[in-house]
């Protein structure tokens, strides 16, 4: 396991994000963010590119604004 700061600092702001989706989900009942939520706490422990982080959480951020917009 890498000790680079960068990895560290961006999986805590991702988990972080993940961390208020998932209570956003559970308290609302919309299961899109609370599946999103988790994934966005799951995930960066298996990904160790910052970019690909990055990536991978705008992807998974868009899909509660997606289903939203599609009526879900």
């Amino acid at each position: 396991m890498s000790l680079d700061p960068a990895p560290l600092i961006v999986s805590l702001l991702i988990g972080s994000v993940g961390l208020g989706l998932f209570i956003y989900g559970k308290r609302q009942s919309r299961f899109v963010h609370l599946f999103v939520g988790i994934a966005l706490m799951v995930f960066p422990y298996f990904v160790p590119s910052v970019l690909w982080m990055v990536v991978i959480a705008a992807v998974l951020v868009s899909l509660p604004w997606l289903a939203s917009r599609s009526g879900g």
